[in-house]
């Protein structure tokens, strides 16, 4: 029976993996930059040799056989190229922009709910970006406390296509079912009566198909608001940790900044997973076609080679070369937003809470590999911390 160790090179059920993987990605990365481990998984651990596979033409994404499920993220060029163009054009970079003050106003709606003693994560790193990217695709409002399982089961299952997992991969299968019967009903009732929403563009979009629209449609919802939970609670946590919690106070023009470093420093995706297009070879090694390969952003980002002392939260940094959205083809159509939820809610929090501290010095994680955040962050917002 092969061992999680086994399977990854490292153990992600070792007790210290996930409140900080990072000196197991270290251990690796001391061992070469790819490595095969006992399944015959290829493991890329420093920043060049993740780059190349993340942006590399030769490396794609692992197929999906049912069509059901094949939206343009789980696509590989020419199809993606096709698909992803067409979701572009309703997913511009005028409409993000538009919903600053949208975004603004949700936040502070949140903060000035807080409580002196709350879960950060409950009272906004997950409400915020599930309210913008509800509103932005048309989701009602009474509809959206419907999406937190549906969306933590397709999490759960990304770790459970490599794990193999059955239990996970029915909940996954499960969501899919219920996702795609929720879109079905609402992107029907767009066809007939369009809102001016995103979901009302997509259905006008002749050249999707219509599993095409179902499942763009769920991808985006969860993206739209899975990567950005975990990203506003890393920055929380990591300014916390730092006694920095008032830095953004002092310093809102420095907000894109500290927002690329906690990408780096802590990022919520943490593995991209990709398979050999073709015969590969790198650093001496050959990957066969149709191998599978494991790029561990989370080690590239703190490459020693690349960052001048990685492991520290360094908020003058300048933004680098991280490699938390991926690169190439496979870029994260939906990276400005989060950028942007994520640079006005820390702003925002730092205002409001200069001296927030952490109630639990150790919070809890959600137990997931790819996408690493927080299942709860107890916070005060004065006095010390625990």
């Amino acid at each position: 029976m092969t061992t999680p160790r086994g399977m990854f090179g490292f153990d992600p059920s070792d007790p210290g993996f996930l409140p900080n993987p990072y000196p197991h990605y270290a251990k690796l990365r001391e061992q070469g930059p790819l490595l095969r481990t006992e399944v015959g998984m290829w493991i890329a651990t420093d920043h060049e040799t993740c780059m190349a596979v993340v942006r590399g033409h030769r490396f794609g994404r692992p197929p999906e056989t049912d069509p059901r499920n094949r939206s343009f993220p789980m696509m590989n060029p020419p199809e993606h190229t096709r698909l992803r163009a067409k979701v572009s054009r309703a997913f511009t970079p005028h409409m993000i922009e538009h919903m600053r003050p949208r975004i603004a106003e949700i936040t502070n709606e949140l903060i000035g709910d807080l409580k002196d003693e709350d879960d950060l994560v409950a009272a906004l790193a997950y409400p915020l970006p599930v309210r913008v990217i509800s509103e932005i695709l048309g989701v009602p409002p009474q509809d959206r406390e419907r999406f937190g399982g549906w969306s933590q089961a397709l999490a759960r299952g990304l770790d459970a296509e490599l794990t193999g997992s059955e239990q996970a991969l029915a909940e996954r299968d499960r969501a899919r079912e219920a996702f795609r019967g929720y879109f079905t009903e609402l992107l029907a009732e767009r066809r007939e009566r369009p809102a001016g929403d995103m979901l009302s563009t997509l259905v006008q979009l002749d050249e999707l198909t219509t599993d095409e629209l179902l499942t763009t449609s769920s991808d985006l919802l969860v993206a739209g608001h899975e990567t950005t939970v975990s990203l506003i609670g890393n920055g929380v946590l990591a300014l916390a940790r730092a006694g920095q919690s008032g830095y953004l106070a002092r310093h809102p023009e420095r907000a894109p900044a500290v927002v690329e470093e906690i990408l780096r420093y802590d990022p919520p995706i943490q593995l991209i997973p990709r398979v050999a297009l073709e015969d590969v070879e790198l650093h001496g090694q050959v990957l066969r076609a149709g191998e599978p390969v494991l790029a561990l952003v989370g080690s590239a980002n703190r490459d020693p080679e690349v960052f001048d002392d990685p492991d520290r939260l360094d908020l003058t940094r300048e933004p680098g070369r991280h490699l938390s959205f991926g690169l190439g083809v496979h870029y994260c159509l939906g990276a400005p937003l989060a950028r942007m939820e994520a640079a006005i809610a820390l702003t925002t929090l730092s205002a409001a809470a200069p001296d927030l501290a952490l109630a639990d010095p150790v919070p809890p994680y959600r137990e997931n590999l790819f996408l690493r955040g927080l299942a709860s962050l107890p916070v005060r917002r004065h006095g010390r911390a625990a």
